[in-house]
């Protein structure tokens, strides 16, 4: 599984992660809502952890017991809708 082409995104116990920061809360639900709208049209659905201004998504295919291509496009699709994170 290659993740070159997902900057940020970490394979772990079984799953793929990343960790994304905005400027503060609203722009943060902001980012889930759209990620809700790419995950309904894909049929797949990441974990989603929000605390104030950072979201974590997490993704795998727990039919398939693990990563799968379902799992990368959906990751791809959800770096097509974030904002650049703060630094």
């Amino acid at each position: 599984m290659a993740l070159d082409d997902l900057p940020g995104w970490v394979l772990e116990e079984g799953s793929i992660r990343k960790e994304f920061t905005f400027k503060g809360f609203r722009a943060a639900i902001a980012f889930i809502d759209r990620v809700a709208d790419e995950a309904h049209e894909a049929r797949h659905h990441p974990e989603i952890l929000n605390t104030y201004n950072r979201v974590v998504m997490t993704l795998t295919t727990h039919d398939e017991g693990g990563v799968t291509e379902k799992d990368l496009a959906l990751a791809r699709a959800i770096e097509s809708v974030a904002e650049p994170p703060e630094v």
